[in-house]
């Protein structure tokens, strides 16, 4: 159950075993955080705008669906940071914000010159010891210290879970740089060994690498219908699951209102809900592992947040905007967290013709896509929506120079739709599928175990599809044999 894009990939994969599949989404609409509108006449996503390309999950279901003609590639990935007073050009030899050449980061004035020379401190100083888990900020701050934290590690981390990395876990969020400084001295070396080795110069550089990152011609929002039409599957929209027991040889399902409740029995069941409804519907189930998993789950918590998308005359701005966009770490107060020139990082967006490097006819709009909220911010995301695109509009002028009102403003609003990965998160999601794998033809999948991109949701389903197959087909061996 869950029409989110790691629900109906679930049904995918589930598509070619000559199994009845149901989805069961409780929102009148598919797609979860996925969807598109017009702004100004152009189509952009009012959600995730972008998949890695070098996971190959996204990439993989997209060809699977007979769409990776459709696939289109950012004309430019480059961003920067604003703070201290203006717009500084985000260090290309670094991941997530922690440093692989520290002289970069010092040019680039990112960093206060106390802060430049407190991160030199890392090639110095003796391996910082760590046991378990720990925060983000603590390990890294403990390395570099707490500027280049605030300036440059918390805005990459909040743009990708609107978090704080005070709270967030090194294990969970930086895996790779977690395994890898384990062994290296220097945390700067140890990002340094997950990054291409540096071309001579840019002009050096090669200039068919494959793209960080991809998208679809009409938006990664027309994606889930794809997905729902190719799988096959019953779908079903405001078909809330109330209820979830067990059964002899199987599921119950209680759908819809309780003046009106809706019984389905099913032979598996995939959870691709959230983690507070996966716990509600676990606390229903008799027996210490669900109760285990249900008990984890509530431990979750998730961030709110906005993206108010702006559509400007090419004539508003001073010049054309520079680069992919810009984050703004929390620590300079101001309510926009990230800004994407949309109509510059996808080309495919502006009108066939236009010039790559330049604006394109005043006539046409540039799209612009502000993120606002973080965790503990909710306040700034209660005021109403015509306050709020001024709010984005305001900082984003304050940033940029751009001058006048937008001509159009779209504002959409995600409750609760970043799970956090703090401190602890992987002994958390094993103690959760620990406690399903206790209900045989019972899994989870999405957003809130193993990554919140789409690729990591989709993988997470593959899992999921696997796991119940698994079930399915033992089942019906020892059916057969006896």
């Amino acid at each position: 159950m869950g029409g989110g894009i790691a629900g109906l990939a679930a049904a995918f994969f589930l598509r070619d075993r000559g199994l009845d599949v149901t989805v069961l989404e409780g929102s009148p609409r598919l797609g979860g955080k996925l969807a598109v509108s017009p702004v100004a006449g152009v189509d952009v996503d009012e959600g995730a705008e972008a998949l890695l390309a070098r996971r190959p999950e996204g990439t993989d279901l997209i060809a699977a669906l007979g769409l990776a003609g459709q696939l289109r590639s950012p004309g430019t990935t480059s961003s920067r940071i604003w703070t201290r007073g203006g717009l500084h050009p985000l260090p290309r030899r670094q991941f997530m914000g922690v440093p692989a050449d520290v002289d970069e980061l010092e040019n680039s004035g990112i960093l206060s010159p106390a802060g430049a020379q407190r991160a030199r401190g890392d090639l110095r100083l003796p391996p910082t010891p760590r046991g378990g888990d720990v925060a983000v900020a603590d390990y890294v701050g403990a390395r570099f210290g707490p500027e280049l934290v605030d300036r440059l590690v918390d805005p990459l981390l909040g743009g990708v879970y609107a978090g704080r990395s005070d709270e967030l876990s090194f294990e969970a969020t930086l895996g790779d740089l977690a395994r890898a400084s384990r062994q290296h001295r220097s945390l700067a070396e140890a990002a340094a060994s997950l990054l291409p080795a540096p071309a001579p110069s840019p002009a050096a550089a090669p200039g068919h690498a494959r793209p960080v990152f991809t998208t679809l011609a009409g938006g990664l929002g027309t994606l889930p219908a794809a997905v729902a039409a190719a799988s096959g599957a019953s779908v079903r929209t405001s078909a809330m699951t109330r209820e979830l027991a067990r059964i002899a040889g199987g599921w119950r399902l209680t759908i819809g209102p309780t003046r009106a409740p809706e019984r389905l029995d099913a032979d598996a069941v995939i959870l691709a809900v959230p983690a507070r409804p996966a716990s509600r519907l676990l606390s229903g189930l008799a027996g210490a592992g669900p109760a285990s998993a249900s008990a984890a789950l509530e431990e979750f918590r998730y961030a709110s947040m906005a993206i108010v998308t702006l559509a400007y005359r090419a004539g508003a701005f001073p010049g054309p905007p520079e680069g992919s966009g810009y984050l703004v770490p929390a620590v300079d107060g101001h309510a926009v967290k990230a800004v994407t020139f949309s109509t510059v990082k996808w080309p495919h967006l502006r009108p066939a013709g236009a010039d790559a490097a330049h604006a394109a006819h005043d006539a046409d709009p540039v799209i612009v896509r502000c993120s606002v909220g973080r965790l503990g911010e909710e306040a700034v995301l209660q005021r109403d929506d015509s306050e709020l695109a001024g709010l984005a509009a305001a900082d984003l002028a304050a940033a940029t120079g751009v001058r006048g009102a937008p001509a159009q403003a779209r504002v959409t609003r995600w409750g609760g739709g970043l799970p956090q990965y703090t401190v602890g998160h992987r002994d958390r999601v094993t103690r959760i599928r620990a406690g399903v794998a206790s209900e045989p033809g019972l899994a989870v999948c999405g957003a809130a175990y193993d990554g919140v991109g789409i690729p990591a949701c989709i993988a997470s389903a593959r899992l999921a599809a696997d796991q119940v197959l698994a079930y399915l087909e033992t089942r019906d061996a020892l059916a057969v044999g006896q």
